[in-house]
């Protein structure tokens, strides 16, 4: 049985994440599973973390809720010339999400490591795999592309559907375009 369905037809309730950055000045919460989970190998996203690859769990920003503290955004380069904005503890200075430039404000790019229970959001998918460290090996039949993919081959339909919701009420650019447009 799901342990989030209430009963007698009630509504669910979604699952909540919550997370934030080492010191524990900023917390936040989101509200919702979020729309599609990346593992980037990108030699960018390398550059940015000093790690192998990035994971970051792409959601609406209004399902993102600042519990505590505050962010200090601060504006980084990318292959694309756009930039993205990284969102970071103004104290220990860890960062919690990205915004990337051709998506605005409508789309957070949530460091997944920056949450209590990161096990929780593994990678729907692992992209630009060409550029990953070759002692990275992925698992078994997970989904992997050598750059980028369309959301409509990958997104599950809640997700689609929800895409669709933010982009008719919010900026033309598709935030999943614009990351693969940032990494160009």
């Amino acid at each position: 049985m799901n342990p989030l369905a209430h009963e007698q037809g009630a509504p669910v309730q979604q699952p909540r994440y919550d997370g934030g950055c080492t010191c524990r000045f900023v917390r936040y919460r989101l509200s919702s599973r979020p729309l599609f989970v990346h593992c980037c190998h990108c030699r960018w996203c390398q550059r940015e973390t000093g790690a192998s690859f990035a994971l970051n769990a792409l959601i609406e920003a209004d399902r993102v809720q600042l519990l505590q503290g505050d962010v200090q955004a601060i504006d980084t380069p990318s292959a694309s010339g756009k930039g993205q904005r990284i969102s970071r503890c103004p104290r220990c200075r860890i960062a919690v999400w990205s915004n990337y430039a051709g998506a605005g404000d409508a789309v957070r790019f949530v460091r997944v490591g920056t949450l209590d229970e990161p096990d929780r959001l593994p990678p729907d998918i692992h992209i630009y795999t060409e550029s990953r460290q070759p002692w990275v090996v992925l698992p078994e039949g997970a989904p992997a592309v050598p750059q980028y993919y369309k959301a409509s081959a990958y997104w599950p339909r809640e997700s689609l559907d929800r895409r669709a919701a933010w982009l008719a009420s919010s900026r033309p650019d598709d935030p999943v375009d614009a990351a693969q447009r940032a990494k160009e």
